[in-house]
């Protein structure tokens, strides 16, 4: 353990700002003698008390309530003070510096037990909790998801993660992964019966069942990683096809600026939207087209940029101007630029707008340059106006992005644990396609098991470098 995770921290534990009240929060080793200091007494554990909060000069900062947990019965498993008092700013900053003022007075007389208290980082009461077997790295991560949970769905989720179900599916995968490494580890000592062991013991069929079992795992957490992740999606087409009517329908909101003249949005407008809880990060870019206004081309030059980024494109195209031969022309060529901006698997759905305003029996016809192309089986038309197969679209856009259904007990999950589940998944299939050689390298497929259980074992922290801790801990707020 590093230096710094044995030095007592403090922080202010709420968001700054005003509210009704207010917490500051100290972890360390054997704090009590700060407690006495700052509370005046000894406090019972885990029962709160009514005091004053005093300076160095015993004057009053405050008056509220203060909470002991010795360790480890605590958030960290190290000994928590927390005072809360009335959330003032600058109540919580005296209150701060005195903890640190008390500390390094206690210091200063000799106290044996107290090293210096700092400021905690970002993070770094959770970290603690973590490197203290308080919660593995999967429940600290949704610790933040739980905070930053922008829907009903999410949060439900991140509750769900937080308290152990996400690590309860990876501890069993990982359970019948350890139970096959050890019959291939026992094969090693007994080559001589390798193969009849193996056969015997039913290998071949632990691995199928557990390649079975990943792949469940793997598209619940594609689901949780989907819901915490979301998809961006990117609208686009010609100037006036309703791009930025559409946004606005889609958010509910005037967000994008619609008028007839062609050219209004000049540079991208993004807004995250939910679909059955699934945020959606959708944004509006410049009108397609060739332009001799520089400002214009800069936002043209930044549409195409949003798009090769894209998980899913938008083609918006104008259903009362389609028999025009100049804009089918136009809408020919962006296609064409589109299927060699773009990798294949990412959708292109097509849109056919202002159904309100188009001729009866207007044609929705696929451009031929993205024919094949995912999401392009469809023709949907609607009306951003009036809001016209609007919810056709949101399903749409749900399907691509490969929502399933909002179902009970659905677990929030992150990129690196799917990134992890497919590299478990990788090493799996070369243990089976050894396993399926005649004279299989016994050795090969012990270091591909074992390789498949350390990428397990990042997903919980058993197996973590300090540089993924310092990431993950990093993006948390001070306090936490």
């Amino acid at each position: 353990m590093l230096a710094r995770h044995t030095d007592p921290i403090a922080a202010i534990a709420t968001a700054p700002g005003r509210g009704a009240v207010g917490i500051v929060r100290v972890s360390g080793k054997q704090i009590a003698p700060l407690v006495r200091v700052l509370c005046g007494k000894n406090l019972k554990p885990r029962e709160a008390s009514y005091l004053p909060f005093k300076d160095a000069k015993g004057a009053p900062i405050d008056h509220g309530l203060a909470l002991y947990f010795p360790g480890p019965h605590s958030y960290t498993g190290e000994d928590v003070l927390e005072l809360q008092a009335h959330g003032g700013p600058v109540v919580l900053q005296l209150l701060l510096a005195r903890c640190l003022e008390a500390a390094a007075s206690l210091g200063e007389a000799g106290a044996p037990v107290l090293p210096g208290l700092r400021l905690a980082q970002p993070g770094e009461f959770t970290e603690r909790a973590f490197l203290n077997d308080k919660i593995d790295l999967a429940q600290a991560e949704a610790i933040a998801d739980l905070i930053d949970a922008s829907t009903e769905a999410a949060a439900r989720s991140a509750s769900r993660s937080l308290s152990g179900d996400f690590s309860r599916e990876i501890r069993e995968l990982r359970d019948a992964l350890v139970h096959l490494r050890m019959l291939v580890e026992a094969t090693l000592d007994f080559p001589e019966e390798e193969i009849d062991f193996l056969q015997k013991a039913d290998a071949y069929g632990q691995l199928d069942r557990l390649q079975a079992q990943l792949g469940l795992v793997l598209a619940r957490t594609q689901q949780g990683a989907l819901l915490r992740e979301g998809i961006k999606v990117v609208i686009a087409g010609q100037p006036n096809a309703g791009k930025s009517s559409l946004l606005n329908a889609l958010a509910g909101a005037e967000l994008a600026i619609v008028t007839p003249i062609a050219g209004t949005t000049r540079d991208k407008v993004q807004q995250t939207i939910q679909i059955d809880g699934v945020p959606l990060h959708v944004i509006d870019t410049a009108g397609l087209r060739d332009s001799d206004d520089e400002v214009e081309r800069i936002g043209i030059a930044r549409a195409w940029d949003e798009i090769a980024a894209a998980d899913a494109v938008l083609f918006l195209h104008d259903l009362s101007r389609t028999t025009e031969a100049d804009y089918a022309a136009a809408d020919l060529e962006i296609a064409q630029t589109l299927a060699e901006r773009i990798l294949p698997s990412v959708p292109v759905i097509d849109l056919w707008n202002k159904t309100d305003l188009a001729a009866p029996g207007a044609q929705m016809e696929p451009l031929a340059p993205l024919a094949g192309r995912a999401g392009s089986d469809q023709r949907l038309s609607l009306s951003a106006r009036t809001g016209a197969g609007l919810d056709a679209v949101r399903q749409r856009l749900l399907q691509v992005a490969g929502w399933q259904s909002a179902a009970e007990g659905l677990y929030i999950a992150r990129a690196r644990h799917v990134e992890a589940l497919q590299a478990v998944g990788a090493h799996l299939q070369e243990a089976h396609d050894q396993l399926n050689v005649p004279g299989p390298a016994l050795d090969i497929l012990a270091e591909e098991l074992r390789l498949a259980q350390q990428a397990l074992n990042s997903i919980t922290g058993e197996f973590t470098s300090d540089d993924l801790l310092g990431v993950i801990f990093s993006s948390f707020c001070i306090g936490k």
